[in-house]
């Protein structure tokens, strides 16, 4: 195993990049291939990953033998998240077993939709950190991955707090729903009822969805709310920073809290 930067791996090799998508711990973010290389073992791998889920991209030599310098990488390295996803419902048992201790504990939980940029999805998990939240949501596609960057943003608060990922994030808001949280999702309006981060009554369980740095909500995603929250400007800036936004509402949510 090489190190490509401080707390992310990278494992080189055809068995050791196999035996990691084979493990299905979500700790895999994408594999890459050498051109040109064939045979067995390589398309063995790509079926893996594409089962897992976990995208891969083909590359000239030089970059891989950048990401896993004086390793025997055999053409294959794949990045692999320096902590391993949790289950959604087991982690959701450990912050509150159930919805009596939900409704005592009033847990504040994140949830990302397709938050892209690493350094936003770092810096939103240390707001959570900060904010006291109890964890994470994240969707399998489409996300930034919790690699070094993101672990650095978050200025090493990312592996302070379980971070869950689920391969249908309205699923998933259904069930925080089921389990007696509030689903408020961070957007300016649309359909449905809709509150200023200021108005919300927060002394409740909540889980607090934060949309794509472009797109915001996706449309699924908005209809699995239970209201949409906007954060109030006075300048002319047309939006926030997810990140941004995210500290803002995490903080809200808290502030009255012992």
């Amino acid at each position: 195993m090489a190190r490509s930067d401080s707390r992310t791996d990278v494992l080189a090799g055809r068995h050791p990049v196999r035996d990691a998508l084979d493990r299905a711990d979500g700790r895999v973010e994408k594999v890459y291939f050498q051109r040109g290389v064939h045979g067995s073992a390589i398309d063995g791998i790509r079926r893996a990953a594409r089962e897992a889920g976990v995208p891969v991209q083909m590359v000239p030599r030089p970059k891989i033998d950048a990401l896993a310098p004086q390793a025997e990488h055999q053409g294959v390295v794949a990045v692999v998240a320096p902590v391993a996803y949790r289950d959604l419902d087991a982690m959701l048992s450990e912050v509150a077993p159930d919805l009596d201790a939900v409704r005592a504990q009033k847990p504040v939980v994140v949830v990302l939709d397709e938050v892209e940029d690493p350094r936003n999805f770092g810096a939103i998990l240390r707001s959570a950190v900060a904010a006291g939240a109890a964890g994470a949501v994240v969707p399998e596609r489409r996300m930034a991955p919790l690699s070094a960057v993101a672990v650095k943003a978050s200025a090493g608060t990312a592996l302070a707090i379980p971070i869950a990922r689920t391969s249908s994030l309205s699923g998933a808001l259904h069930q925080l729903k089921e389990r007696g949280y509030w689903v408020v999702g961070l957007a300016d309006d649309g359909p449905g009822e809709t509150t200023t981060v200021w108005d919300y009554d927060w002394d409740r369980p909540v889980a607090i969805v934060i949309g794509n740095e472009g797109a915001g909500l996706r449309p699924g995603v908005r209809a699995a709310c239970d209201v949409l929250a906007s954060i109030p400007m006075r300048g002319p800036a047309e939006s926030l920073n997810a990140s941004v936004a995210a500290g803002i509402a995490l903080f809200a949510a808290v502030r009255t809290r012992d």
